[in-house]
């Protein structure tokens, strides 16, 4: 009989094993597939002081060796790419298809973090606009801002963690990591390729940590940074929480997609089947959302039905699988209750609306009010909702009655309209032909309103894990 595997939590280029075991399983089949341990109080503490006494060695690091560090990452990344893939379809429930995407995002995440190392921007300008600044010019230059607390979630736990570590790393900040304890497995190999790429004792450690010690590590004024993505109720309740430090807020989203009558519609259709059935739809820019122009809105409802049909659901090991499990049996049957309701209130659903375990079959709803938690909430499932319009403008007003403004999708070939949504929409993105779940890792990424606060991206995120401090210089005289 083959041993399960064993993880322990990772301190201070040590990896630590006992206590209270925290059993990973396979979304799946509910398959024991590792063993870690949660970490204890004292560990946890030891995480915090370690940080803090790290701030100044990763501080003097140069940015050759920060970015050769995470070149190293990367390239062992890209060595264990099916490793990873395995355990992304074993505890996070994610096709191997889709798995191999979110490795490939993560090689790229890191080595863009090592660009960005090298080209943190210094200014230099002159202070002679006012009379006081004649004879006298600045010099502005980023420092890291110190120990950075990073909360990650279930639903990308390779790229998402990569998004937390590369940026502090090629800004010199110590991180304390805390990953989704659904998803554990993952992040701990990235410690383990982060201890062998050289990064200095003390400057990462990845615990396990219960709610309510998070949200005293949040309220903790050792950290300078609160780096959190997962959901609005949480993240908003954590920043309340963390007194004086930064805050960066990657949140939920009911993402919209409009798609007017001058569209190539096949490849809207396609897009859209992407966009909201991909990893059952647990993404925060999962499509949740379509408004359709009303002169293509039959053929358009007939080809996404049909699309959404056609998808297989079932073993994320299996390579045809494109539709794995929910990350638990608990999120399957609230999906399900949610278009229940939706149903119940006059919505007809036209394919799926069906639950078996932990798996929810690809669904399409249409006749759906404003008012129902599937349009006005965060399904985070395989649910979409299609609605007829006639006027442009009425779409994009239709988009923004949400309290989320993460990124919208716009499929049209005329660039006015393009523009007029670029300039309505309450989004932190609008993407042109296609739709909002599109991303690529190096582009400014985050919302507004109830979707977050802050921006990643690697350039992005080392704006925010870093200070400007000036330094003013004077001929003498």
């Amino acid at each position: 009989m083959t041993a399960v595997p064993e993880f322990g939590y990772y301190l201070n280029r040590e990896f630590h094993v006992g206590g209270e075991r925290l059993e990973v399983r396979a979304r799946h089949d509910n398959a024991l597939v590792a063993v870690t341990y949660w970490t204890p109080e004292a560990a946890i503490e030891q995480a915090v002081e370690t940080a803090v006494a790290t701030r100044t060695t990763m501080a003097r690091l140069d940015a050759r060796e920060r970015a050769a560090i995470l070149h190293r990452m990367a390239d062992a990344v890209a060595a264990r790419s099916e490793e990873l893939v395995r355990w992304l379809a074993l505890e996070a429930g994610k096709p191997v298809k889709a798995g191999r995407v979110e490795v490939d995002r993560c090689v790229f995440t890191l080595r863009n973090s090592a660009e960005e190392a090298l080209r943190i921007p210094n200014e230099l300008f002159p202070l002679d606009a006012h009379p006081a600044g004649r004879g006298r010019f600045a010099l502005v230059r980023r420092v890291p801002v110190g120990a950075v607390l990073a909360i990650t979630p279930f639903n990308f736990p390779v790229n998402l963690v990569a998004h937390k570590l590369g940026p502090a790393i090629a800004a010199g900040c110590p991180v304390v990591l805390k990953p989704s304890p659904k998803t554990p497995v993952t992040a701990l190999v990235l410690a383990e390729i982060a201890h062998a790429a050289g990064l200095p004792a003390g400057a990462l450690s990845v615990i396990q940590a219960r709610d309510e010690q998070a949200q005293r590590l949040c309220a903790d004024d050792r950290f300078q940074l609160l780096s959190f993505t997962g959901s609005a109720a949480v993240g908003w309740q954590l920043k309340a929480r963390a007194g004086k430090k930064r805050v960066v807020l990657e949140l939920g989203g009911n993402a919209g997609c409009i798609v007017h009558s001058d569209a190539e519609l096949d490849y809207a259709v396609e897009r859209c089947v992407t966009g909201g059935f991909a990893y059952s739809g647990q993404s925060c820019i999962s499509v949740q959302r379509i408004f359709v122009h009303r002169p293509v809105y039959e053929k358009f409802i007939s080809r996404l039905v049909e699309r959404a049909k056609a998808l297989r659901v079932g073993n994320p090991l299996a390579e045809e699988t494109d539709v794995g499990p929910m990350i638990t049996e608990a999120a399957a049957a609230r999906v399900a209750d949610w278009v229940a309701e939706a149903v119940h209130g006059g919505a007809r659903a036209l394919c799926g609306a069906r639950r078996e375990g932990a798996f929810y079959y690809p669904t399409v709803l249409v006749d759906t009010a404003p008012g129902m938690r599937v349009n006005c909430e965060e399904v985070f499932g395989p649910v979409v909702t299609v609605t007829a319009y006639d006027d442009f403008d009425r779409a994009l007003e239709a988009v923004n009655a949400s309290p989320y403004g993460l990124q919208a999708g716009v499929f049209t070939c005329d660039l006015e309209r393009i523009r007029r949504a670029w300039e309505v929409l309450e989004v932190g993105g609008v993407i042109a032909n296609d739709v909002p779940t599109f991303r690529v890792d190096h582009m400014p990424y985050g919302g507004v309103k109830d979707s977050g606060l802050g921006r990643e991206g690697p350039r992005y995120a080392i704006e925010e894990m870093t200070e400007r401090r000036l330094l003013v210089l004077s001929s003498g005289h």
